[in-house]
């Protein structure tokens, strides 16, 4: 069983105060921070290993392409994956922008993507924009009160016309943990693609893409302990094999003549130019930390602050909390708004107390309309939080309600 405490201990940046008080790192959700053992990774490859991977027969090219690739087993078997069918991207943000480029000349005046009202704007921006230059029209299931799906408007939504149903698996503002096997299956009714936002989900929950059946999967490194500017595009082979590259380039060829070009295999079709080597690298070694403690066992620590995050905000009346509030239906995030102060005041005082959290729209301003808030407040917790944590929230808190008494 891990000791969430000890882990606490690897993370370099916790270790410092703001304001004069211990840091309290509760925006995992925007990113995460990083252990040593990752930290340490993307040093080694600079320090022993820097040169360009595939390209080189030297010793060093050599190593480099060594733990590029190995990096790149290590991501697919953390999520049920082979590795041809993993492409590195940049972020989620890159994976869907992909998908949808490379799906753009399937898509015809009529036809339909099916999205939901609580995506993050990477899960809708890029469909509409698609929308724009084919025809298509992009739909939207939308919520029941409880800030989960409405699953039956959303089976009801789709049609011989939906080519696409691309969902958050848990929702960034409502933490919302979405049925994906349920969708898929209905989508796949409708001979509809799948792809699946998995940002808020990898980084906490066990994932197999085969049990799921989805086409398509992405997620960022930088949430799951991992460095910024590196991220995952999951895509079923026989689909990726079919799907024109994105991006064209070095090493995403196999032959350039001045008439044209044949394609790289998988996934290299997809990774055109120099890749970031050291944070694939660094992503590995983040996937390593991360299946040494245990998913399940992630999973089990976040539920537990969340129910204990829920109890205590709950006994605090000028506090509205948003999305389900059963901590098994959600992953650990928690949105709030304090009645009559600004998320922004109330983020202010917070990290005069060494506190962080987000507030704003959370880059879902659709979700926001829906609830009629213009931004919230938002705690999200990741493996290096303690209950002690969520108790320095709770008096921080406290704090703001007699900062700006009624």
């Amino acid at each position: 069983m891990a000791d969430f405490t000890r882990i606490k201990k690897d993370f370099p940046i916790l270790r410092q105060k703001v304001n004069g008080k211990p840091l309290v790192y509760l925006d995992s959700a925007a990113t995460s921070q990083k252990p040593k053992q990752v930290i340490e990774a993307e040093k080694e490859y600079y320090q022993t290993i820097n040169a360009n991977v595939a390209r080189t027969v030297h010793y060093l090219g050599e190593k480099a392409t060594e733990k590029y690739e190995e990096a790149r087993k290590k991501v697919a078997e953390f999520i049920g994956a082979e590795p041809e069918e993993i492409i590195f991207v940049r972020n989620a943000t890159e994976g869907i922008n992909l998908v949808a480029n490379c799906l753009a000349s399937e898509l015809k005046d009529g036809d339909e993507i099916l999205t939901t009202v609580m995506e993050h704007h990477s899960n809708i921006v890029p469909w509409q924009m698609i929308a724009q230059k084919t025809g298509a029209k992009v739909k939207y299931a939308d919520i029941l009160p409880a800030g989960t799906l409405n699953l039956e408007l959303m089976w009801h939504m789709m049609s011989e016309k939906t080519k696409l149903v691309a969902v958050t698996q848990v929702s960034n503002v409502l933490g919302t943990i979405n049925p994906i096997k349920e969708i898929v299956k209905a989508a796949n009714e409708f001979g509809a693609l799948t792809l699946i936002d998995a940002a808020q989900s990898a980084p906490h929950l066990p994932i197999n893409v085969k049990e799921l059946d989805c086409d398509f999967l992405v997620f960022s490194g930088h949430k799951m302990l991992g460095p910024t500017g590196i991220g995952v595009l999951y895509g079923k082979k026989e689909l990726l094999k079919q799907m024109p590259p994105f991006l064209g380039g070095g090493e995403m060829i196999r032959e350039v003549t001045l008439e044209k070009t044949t394609y790289n295999d998988l996934p290299h079709k997809f990774e055109a130019g120099t890749p970031n080597i050291a944070g694939a690298i660094a992503l590995g070694a983040a996937v390593d930390y991360l299946r040494h403690i245990g998913m399940n066992e992630i999973r089990k620590h976040e539920t537990e602050l969340t129910k204990y995050c829920l109890e205590k905000l709950s006994k605090l009346k000028r506090v509205e909390i948003y999305g389900p509030k059963d901590p098994e239906n959600k992953g650990g995030v928690v949105s709030f708004n304090v009645t009559g102060v600004h998320p922004h005041d109330v983020a202010q005082i917070l990290d005069s107390d060494g506190i962080a959290i987000r507030s704003g729209h959370a880059c879902a301003m659709p979700l926001m309309k829906k609830l009629e808030v213009e931004s919230v407040c938002r705690a999200s917790f990741y493996i290096y939080n303690t209950k002690q944590d969520v108790d320095k929230l709770i008096r921080a808190l406290k704090k703001v309600e007699k900062v700006f008494k009624k």
